[in-house]
């Protein structure tokens, strides 16, 4: 048992101020009070106490090949089978790529991330290499795997079915790169077998604006269009949407993720992402491919703090900023998997404590801190 005492801490969903301790056992927060004091006691005066982060969405395999073939297009970077990533990743040892995505981990617990939601390359054998990595490391990877079988114009339905269902046995969901590889019988079967195991089915849309004009070219209707339609319970990215895109998307169920660095990284555009909170919609903030950006959550918070006002020149709020990359995720079904906890008596104790430089201790995270900032880290029952 141990009292984390005289922080400011940020409670519940809604992220609200208050100095008063925690106490902690077993793993979970048995009392905030301001008298409360049991146990070792960690003295953390004025310090900021949030939820820890969680980063919405990346691709961890890429750990291998950091900063290569920056400067190329999205399809030539990382669209399969033959973009830079996937060649990398064919070519890679399995120590190769446990050594890559362990180091990435330890980077992420370090900056304050307990829990990343991972696009799985590599089918069964590429979810087995993450979960030997993340064995003995303080993080909680949620897993969505993919299958080769998946891709092309014609595809074999048995095997995807076959495919998807021996994935969901040992991962989180599934996640095909996006409609511009799998035909919408094979998105049907994904999310279909996924709503039956109650596990996440989540898909690229409208990363670029040539992915758009491809798909009502084709189709007549958008990436986004079709991903709400089809009802994945996640959708990634949302840069360029089209028509009506965002009201369909704010009056679905699905989860959205946005990703601001890895957008800028690869010339794709800016998400929309004020109108986005306009709407209500309550999206999570990634970081993308590691092959592009560093996974800390710190720096993509600050990084989308500064973007988005100087782009839409309107200030985001950065009390919502904050809960897109730690409590958001509790609003969303999802969360069943995910298991993401606010500061609560009763909840998991999940959250970090930051050094103040600041009073508005929203911005003190969010445009002031640094990893070498973070005080504590608190995942359940260990300390970092």
């Amino acid at each position: 048992m141990f009292t984390i005492a005289n922080g400011i801490i940020l409670k519940g969903q809604d992220l609200v101020p208050s100095r008063e301790n925690i106490v902690v056992e077993d793993g979970k927060i048995i009392e905030i009070s301001k008298e409360s004091s049991e146990g070792r006691i960690i003295d953390v005066e004025g310090a900021v106490v949030c939820p820890s982060f969680i980063n919405g969405h990346m691709h961890i395999g890429d750990s291998i090949i950091k900063d290569e073939g920056y400067s190329l297009s999205l399809s030539e970077m990382v669209k399969p089978p033959n973009g830079v990533k996937h060649r990398a990743l064919a070519n890679a040892t399995d120590d190769e790529l446990i050594d890559a995505m362990s180091q990435s981990m330890w980077d992420m617990v370090r900056s304050g991330t307990t829990h990343f939601i991972d696009y799985r390359e590599g089918g069964i054998d590429g979810i087995k290499l993450l979960k030997k990595a993340s064995k003995d490391i303080p993080i909680n990877p949620i897993i969505l795997g993919r299958d080769d079988s998946f891709y092309g114009d014609d595809p074999d339905l048995g095997k995807v079915r076959t495919a998807i269902r021996k994935i969901l046995k040992i991962a989180d969901g599934i996640a095909p790169s996006g409609f511009g590889e799998i035909t919408e019988d094979v998105a049907r079967l994904i999310v279909d077998e996924c709503e039956k195991q109650s596990k996440i089915s989540s898909i690229h849309v409208a990363e670029s604006e040539s992915n758009q004009i491809e798909s009502l070219n084709s189709f007549n209707k958008t990436e986004i269009e079709k991903g709400v339609k089809n009802n994945f319970s996640q959708l990634v990215h949302l840069t360029n949407p089209k028509r009506n895109d965002l009201e369909l998307v704010s009056n679905s169920s699905s989860n959205v993720v946005v990703c601001p660095r890895a957008n800028a990284t690869l010339n794709v555009g800016v998400c929309r992402l004020n109108e986005m909170l306009e709407r209500g919609m309550k999206p999570l903030l990634g970081t993308d491919n590691v092959m592009l950006n560093s996974p800390n959550m710190l720096r993509e918070l600050e990084f989308s703090l500064k973007l988005m006002s100087v782009y839409y020149r309107s200030y985001i709020d950065p009390r919502q900023l904050l809960q897109m990359a730690t409590t958001n995720i509790c609003t969303h079904k999802i969360n069943e998997i995910v298991q993401k906890s606010v500061i609560g008596e009763g909840n998991f104790a999940e959250f970090a404590i930051f050094k103040s430089f600041s009073k508005n201790p929203y911005l003190n995270i969010c445009n002031r801190s640094e990893t070498k900032n973070i005080l504590y880290i608190i995942n359940k029952k260990c300390i970092v």
